[in-house]
């Protein structure tokens, strides 16, 4: 391959730059935050990197470069002298791949337009990490005080519907998601309104099973979604880019691929047999165990969870829960709402362990 040692001197350039940038960013990633998902995508990345490097001789790269008389080195910019913090550190590292990728990419096609192809996938793929990367660090900060949501069917009637609703939002429920099997359409959105117009002025985060659509229409919090039903995407052209989206996962590919999908936060399990849905198999505490060592969002155990299994649940490392018959069907709900967040609020809290 002949071609102007100029060119190859910015090729060696951008790939040593943008390798250190990636190597910056997944640091932090496996050891500032325990991120074991986005760190292992990170590293991915920059092996992908070094692959392509491989099919550029390495002969004429090394001969080019000649960083004692980089005219730049000593150009610097006042950001570029001091830090904030670690965050900023990162933030920094995203942009110095990205950019040093798109001059990969443009001055690669010199050599092969195939090259300049791969280097342009490779930075394409490093805007949608860097896009989850800051998706969770809002996640982690909006729900960092939620960990029960209480599952509310639509009840016998309208006004029992709003009775409960009344009772749970009394009790300091942070989080009530909206179930309705039975109802139709027009039904259902007047459960979904009374239940906004209750929650407008309190602390009690709204959310709508299923139907992107009301959630929208209503002004929910959240929308939450089954594998089932619409993708992540689909339902985000729906709720705008502040509501929430949570996603039921089942096992580890589903959790990583909620993650990569831009998810607020996930549903986990079913953990135990239900009194209120059926289920065909149990992911069960393993499955917990996993997501909490493995996944960086939020993430809410579901099925099943009774205030004697609670214990167990919380052991696996997953900090929050998501039940129905336990609360809405017991006794004495704001007394069982009362337990469910004593419990909780007495558990270590995973997230201070995980810096964003």
């Amino acid at each position: 391959m002949a071609h102007d040692p100029a060119v190859w001197r910015i090729l060696d350039a951008n790939l040593n730059r943008a390798a250190e940038g990636l190597r910056v960013a997944e640091d932090w990633l496996r050891l500032g935050q325990d991120d074991s998902c986005l760190a292992a995508q990170c590293k991915e990345l920059r092996h992908r990197l070094g692959e392509i490097s491989q099919s550029l001789p390495a002969a004429d790269l090394w001969q080019a470069r000649n960083s004692a008389q980089d005219v730049g080195r000593y150009i610097k910019s006042s950001d570029e002298l001091t830090r904030r913090d670690a965050l900023q550190v990162v933030q920094a590292a995203w942009k110095r791949s990205q950019q040093s990728l798109r001059s990969l990419e443009e001055f690669g096609k010199i050599v092969d337009p195939q090259l300049g192809h791969q280097f342009e996938c490779l930075r394409y793929d490093l805007y949608t990490l860097e896009k989850a990367w800051h998706a969770i660090g809002r996640a982690r900060q909006e729900l960092a005080d939620i960990r029960l949501c209480v599952l509310l069917d639509e009840r016998e009637s309208a006004s029992a519907f709003v009775a409960k609703a009344t009772q749970l939002i009394d009790a300091d429920v942070p989080m009530i998601q909206l179930r309705c099997k039975t109802l139709g359409d027009r039904e259902w959105l007047d459960r979904a309104k009374s239940l906004r117009t209750l929650t407008s002025s309190t602390r009690t985060r709204m959310i709508v099973n299923d139907r992107a659509d009301i959630a929208a229409w209503v002004g929910a919090d959240g929308v939450h979604l089954g594998q089932d039903d619409l993708s992540v995407a689909a339902a985000r052209r729906c709720v705008g880019q502040t509501c929430w989206i949570g996603v039921s996962t089942h096992n580890m590919e589903q959790a990583k691929r909620a993650v990569s999908d831009g998810a607020t936060y996930l549903g986990v399990g079913p953990t135990f047999s239900s009194a209120t849905k059926e289920f065909t198999s149990l992911a069960g505490l393993e499955f917990l165990r996993q997501v909490a060592a493995e996944i960086p969002l939020p993430a809410f155990a579901i099925g099943g969870i009774t205030l004697a299994e609670l214990p167990a649940v919380l052991a696996t490392g997953v900090e929050r829960v998501a039940v129905q018959n336990a609360v809405v069907n017991s006794v004495n709900p704001t007394e069982a709402t009362r337990e469910f967040l004593a419990q909780l609020a007495a558990s270590p809290r995973l997230a201070n362990r995980l810096p964003h």
